[in-house]
């Protein structure tokens, strides 16, 4: 069937495993965005869970920082806040080892992607927690207190659980959106998918081929997120009434 393809298509053999073809390549580079992905979704989980508490039951001073923080990464572009962290932030902490007497550092492209896109994960990961969190019932938390359990308990054992129903829609958007925004780090020439197929398609000038074959990568990995994310939503809403 792939002899027959080719046949039909002679530009698929471009996407071949070995070389001349492509296809190594391209796999290294989903699996660079797969990683990047992961890990800045994971950052910014755990950024969106810390702001969404601080946002609710942080003093003055806490929720107006983190106001200032989600309200500026919403509103500046993305490639724009990749720019500035990536090169800025970078030079800042080389500035400063050197004021301190340190040798300047490399910061590894992979880490620097993560801590980029997890920064800005984590600015509507506290929205989407945030408003999970106001939406468990009122009752539930007074029932907690009113059995005395502290307040770290109550987080863990009725808040967390009651409001991962409903923050699970929102988070599995918020997961999409990191693994299309790792296409971004290709302006600062990290070795992702959609460098790699960029690099391709110039050399092979087969740019219809290259971008179609990208274009159904990211399609895959939605369909497996979205039902890896279905079942985990099903988990978190066992026990719980249907909506009608």
């Amino acid at each position: 069937m792939w002899e027959a393809l080719i046949t039909a298509f002679p530009t698929l053999s471009l996407l071949a495993w070995s070389p001349p073809g492509w296809g190594a390549n391209l796999m290294r580079g989903l699996a660079n965005s797969i990683q990047i992905a992961l890990g800045a979704y994971a950052v910014g989980l755990i950024i969106g869970t810390a702001g969404a508490f601080g946002k609710l039951h942080g003093g003055p001073v806490t929720r107006d920082l983190l106001a200032v923080y989600t309200t500026v990464v919403r509103a500046v572009p993305e490639l724009v806040l990749i720019l500035i962290l990536y090169f800025a932030v970078t030079d800042l902490v080389n500035q400063a080892m050197v004021a301190f007497g340190y040798a300047r550092i490399q910061i590894s492209g992979v880490a620097a992607g993560i801590a980029v896109l997890g920064v800005v994960q984590g600015a509507y990961a506290t929205e989407v927690i945030r408003g999970a969190i106001l939406a468990v019932p009122a009752g539930q938390l007074e029932a907690a207190r009113a059995m005395g359990m502290p307040p770290m308990r109550t987080a863990w054992r009725i808040t967390l659980p009651l409001m991962l129903s409903n923050a699970i829609p929102g988070l599995a958007n918020l997961w999409l959106i990191a693994t299309k925004d790792t296409a971004l780090l290709a302006i600062v020439g990290f070795a992702e998918l959609t460098l790699q197929t960029r690099q391709a398609a110039s050399s092979t000038k087969a740019f219809l081929t290259f971008f179609l074959a990208a274009g159904a990568l990211y399609l895959l990995i939605t369909l497996v997120s979205t039902l890896i994310f279905a079942i985990i939503e099903r988990w978190a809403r066992r026990g719980q009434r249907p909506s009608t």
